[in-house]
């Protein structure tokens, strides 16, 4: 595995020991529905003209950061299962250590800006159009975006230069930043400080400023009546169960990583579920926990039956 100067120039992804092929079927199917859904929701936004509002317009945007999300690892993974040595590059390993982070942040500045969305809408409705103009909205979304790729930029930049002289098996399904820096052979305890403090920066200061928005929030809701409750409610219940989901599997990761008596097999799988769980529900709990991506649906169906009975019709008449 090494070359001239005993230095690694690829490495080996270990990934889960046995029962391969069933693993493949389930991570298909997963990537499958997660290409779907978020395809699905980019789709609906695109082309259904009741959805153009600032909030169908992140909605919009965190589905592209999941499908590139997943797409950075998953692909990688299945084809993993199916041989019996699994390889990659120094340079792809690291690519795709620093795609996954920094779209991992990029999901979570997302998350953040759709909680400002929602309090704007909530508190102050009535200048609601005036603030959430449309070039508010391609600063926000472009905000996210550079926040996710700042963020894990100085962790790659003081990894590239580190020596990796063996062994060269990641004791992982992908690219993990633990798991590579720990096959160095030099001292990274300052690779794992800064590390951990940019991610917990990420991870802290996008949560305090979505736990504000929806405490304002709430506040508000407090003082109107029970039918402005509800309807104010509605709009919100679908972002928080993501934002639940998406904090909790990352502190237990975190979490996993920190504790030495977790078992490896265990921490992976905890690892494997957070990187495609949020972006596997997302779709599913925005299409059913909202009406008008319902009725977007139903009426992308309705369209697609129509065309399909006109070309039905047309078909014969030009046969003949």
């Amino acid at each position: 595995w090494t070359v001239g100067g005993n230095r690694i120039t690829f490495f080996i992804i270990e990934g889960l020991k046995d029962k391969y092929l069933i693993l493949f079927a389930i991570f298909l199917a997963i990537y499958v529905l997660i290409l779907g859904g978020n395809c699905m929701i980019i789709y609906l936004v695109r082309t259904d003209p009741k959805l153009n509002s600032p909030m169908y317009f992140f909605l919009h945007n965190l589905s592209f950061c999941d499908i590139v999300y997943t797409s950075s690892t998953i692909p990688n993974m299945l084809s993993g299962f199916l041989v019996e040595v699994k390889t990659i590059s120094k340079a792809g390993c690291f690519a795709q250590m620093y795609v996954f982070l920094s779209l991992a942040v990029t999901g979570r500045g997302l998350l953040t800006v759709m909680a400002f969305d929602r309090y704007l809408a909530i508190c102050n409705p009535l200048r609601y159009s005036s603030i959430m103009t449309k070039k508010v909205c391609y600063l926000l979304i472009v905000s996210a975006w550079v926040f996710g790729l700042f963020i894990p930029f100085t962790s790659l930049i003081i990894a590239l230069p580190l020596p990796f002289c063996g062994p060269n098996v990641i004791k992982h399904i992908f690219c993990d930043h633990t798991s590579l820096v720990r096959l160095a052979c030099t001292d990274t305890s300052r690779n794992n400080v800064i590390s951990l403090t940019f991610a917990l920066f990420a991870i802290i200061s996008t949560f305090l400023l979505i736990l504000t928005s929806y405490i304002l929030i709430g506040k508000n809701i407090h003082k109107m009546g029970p039918a402005e409750q509800f309807k104010a409610a509605a709009t919100c219940v679908s972002h928080l169960i993501v934002v639940c989901i998406s904090y909790v599997s990352a502190a237990c990761v975190y979490i996993s990583y920190r504790v030495a008596t977790f078992d490896p097999d265990v921490r992976l799988i905890i690892a494997v579920l957070y990187s495609v769980l949020t972006p596997l529900l997302n779709p599913f709990i925005y299409s059913l926990r909202n009406k008008e991506l319902q009725d977007a649906m139903k009426r992308a169906f309705c369209r697609c039956s129509t065309a399909s009975k006109m070309v039905r019709k047309t078909v014969p008449s030009v046969v003949s």
